[in-house]
């Protein structure tokens, strides 16, 4: 079947190069629509160049109350509170294991998130013991600390808790795992400049930051993110801003996403651009709803 789909889809062979790793091209899938990897194979046959899975919480979770997800037709938008919904890191991670490790497999990325229930305090047990799951499956690793849908998560963008979390996470990289439970995905060399902590198994590790943040708090979180050696970050999730919608959904709770976030997503993606003077690479998500939106990328 995956073959089959393939025939119809004429997949563009752009080549990009970031991370260590090579992308067959620039257009990829984000989390949140494969939240347990159940459909890699096919995704992968539809011609992406990576899929991103997940959000994948440490023990399962039914997620917020249906209902949860309400589509904006007027606005070529959604908004959900879905509030990471999933079968749990030990299933996912045992179906994951299945599709990697061939040649001709797409980027995998895996987007970690902590248990719903977890106080913030410990997070960073849930999301060190996500890495050390889905650190040999996976050829990259995201760090969701921006969804609007579970309570107090997006406070771990802040200076203290986001230098908190992430040098626990910059610590853990430097723990050696199974000599044979490397990364899939080996390419030519990343060509931005050496990350300041020592090579080791893990996969390069990805931050995913809110488009609502303030410009002082953007800063800081980058700040945080370059100090502690992260590999890239991920611009942006939903948003919670509400301007100019005519749906008659407009009021629901939750993050939103689809056209609106378009102008707000490319903005930030200028602005994180602008701040990180090409020392880290910058993925940018939100809003791309044409080839002219993913062209100005």
């Amino acid at each position: 079947m995956n073959w089959a789909i393939s025939q119809f889809f004429n997949a563009p062979e752009k080549p990009v190069h970031a991370f260590g790793l090579t992308f067959r091209n620039p257009v990829g899938l984000a989390a949140g629509y494969d939240k347990d990897g159940i459909a890699v194979r096919g995704l992968a046959a539809l011609g992406f160049g990576h899929i991103e899975i997940g959000t994948v919480t440490p023990r399962p979770q039914e997620g917020n109350p249906r209902p949860r997800l309400f589509r904006l037709v007027e606005d070529q938008a959604v908004i959900n509170r879905m509030g990471f919904p999933g079968e749990g890191a030990s299933k996912v991670e045992r179906r994951l294991s299945s599709v990697v490790r061939r040649p001709s497999s797409v980027v995998i990325g895996v987007n970690l998130g902590k248990n719903k229930d977890t106080l913030l305090e410990n997070a960073a047990e849930d999301y060190l013991s996500l890495m050390r799951a889905f650190a040999p499956l996976a050829d990259y690793l995201a760090i969701n600390i921006s969804s609007p849908n579970t309570v107090g998560l997006r406070r771990l963008q802040g200076r203290d808790m986001l230098e908190n979390l992430l040098r626990r996470i910059a610590a853990e990289r430097q723990n050696p795992l199974n000599p044979n439970s490397y990364p899939p995905n080996s390419y030519p060399p990343n060509p931005y400049p050496p990350n300041p902590y020592p090579p080791n198994p893990y996969p390069p590790i990805l931050v995913k930051l809110a488009p609502d943040l303030t410009d002082d708090e953007l800063d800081d979180a980058l700040g945080v993110i370059l100090d502690t050696g992260m590999d890239g970050v991920i611009t942006t999730n939903t948003t919670l801003g509400r301007e100019g919608l005519r749906s008659k959904h407009r009021g629901e709770t939750g993050g939103l996403s689809g056209s609106p976030l378009r102008v707000r997503s490319e903005a930030v993606l200028r602005e994180v651009v602008k701040r990180v003077e090409g020392r880290i690479p910058v993925v940018s998500v939100g809003g791309i709803m044409s080839p002219e939106d993913a062209k100005r990328r």
